[in-house]
């Protein structure tokens, strides 16, 4: 059985153990304090940013002749954590503004969150997350070249203007959707990618599997970003968020993110069956995506569009789908 941290992070929670964590935490205790920075980081987030980071490290070497046996690993390792903190901050602050500014719908919608139930106060998260979005892009601008240092700041200000008024693109839905998509889905994976590529002084350009996973994760994190909803209908039917679940309705949203999902798997294999004799290993391009596409078949016949409980367990297993694709990545 789970614990209940595991239960809170994941979307479920267990409201006395929420009530003991606030506890804990407003008396002053140490580890109750970094439990709640812990959950305010929303950890599903921060593995997909470690597995994207780690897949595009062993990508650019594994593409790149000779480069494990020549890298200089006295260099490289500690460039590769400050660039490793530097995304994770990157994240803290996007999710962590976020939670300030949304934590009346938290309230609602995702009560366990530290900011909504009161474990993390204010201005404890104020001041983590301007520590995040200034450092993470002061460490960008010192460690890396001038174009990673842009791409960062595009993110950071796209992360930014999803939750700040007045712009708050979260509440358009097809804003929203654009702005995850680009920032998980291109931005996250091209800029790994690139600065492998400049520590190791190897040239960039668009390899086949590279401008694969760009594409397939733009797309994914375009599902991802409609079907965070799905949980999420009557706090932003309360506070008036237009997502394309309140619009359209959860059955119908569920289906198509679904059926695109399976299109993008399908995508995979068709780009494996047709591509050039050597340009991909065929067993995880093709067997690797045909096995995801069936088990996405099986968690969708098992989703009770009308149960919260198993909306939220479908959501859970469309991030754990996401997180198995740069396993593959690395093989492909």
């Amino acid at each position: 059985q789970k614990s209940n941290l595991s239960m809170a992070v994941e979307g479920d929670f267990d409201p006395d153990a929420i009530s003991k964590s606030v506890e804990e935490a407003q008396s002053g205790s140490v580890k109750a304090k970094l439990r709640a920075l812990y959950k305010f980081t929303r950890p599903h987030t921060i593995r997909g940013t470690v597995l994207a980071s780690f897949a595009g490290t062993a990508r650019a070497l594994i593409d790149t002749p000779g480069a494990i046996a020549t890298a200089q690993w006295g260099a490289m390792l500690p460039r590769a954590v400050i660039g490793m903190i530097a995304l994770l901050l990157g994240n803290a602050f996007i999710v962590g503004i976020n939670q300030i500014f949304d934590e009346g719908i938290d309230k609602m919608n995702k009560p366990f969150l530290p900011v909504a139930s009161g474990e993390m106060s204010k201005r404890f998260a104020w001041g983590a997350v301007l520590s995040a979005g200034i450092i993470g892009p002061l460490i960008v601008f010192n460690f890396f070249p001038a174009l990673l240092f842009k791409l960062y700041m595009i993110g950071w200000t796209l992360g930014a203007i999803y939750s700040v008024p007045p712009i708050r693109t979260k509440q358009n839905p097809i804003l929203a959707g654009l702005t995850i998509a680009t920032v998980r889905g291109f931005l996250l994976n091209f800029g790994v990618y690139y600065a492998v590529k400049d520590a190791i002084g190897a040239t960039f350009s668009w390899s086949p599997k590279v401008a694969f996973i760009a594409r397939f994760m733009t797309a994914f994190a375009t599902v991802i970003a409609v079907t965070k909803d799905l949980p999420d209908i009557e706090g932003d039917k309360a506070f008036q968020i237009e997502t394309f679940a309140t619009k359209i309705g959860v059955p119908r949203i569920a289906k198509g993110a679904s059926l695109c999902l399976l299109l993008n798997y399908i995508h995979a294999i068709a780009t494996g069956v047709l591509s050039k004799a050597g340009t991909f290993n065929l067993l995880p391009m093709i067997g690797g995506h045909l096995a995801l596409a069936g088990a996405l078949i099986y968690r969708f016949r098992q989703l009770d569009p009308e149960s919260t409980p198993s909306i939220k367990r479908y959501y859970k297993h469309i991030w754990d789908f996401f997180y198995t694709e740069y396993f593959l990545y690395t093989l492909i």
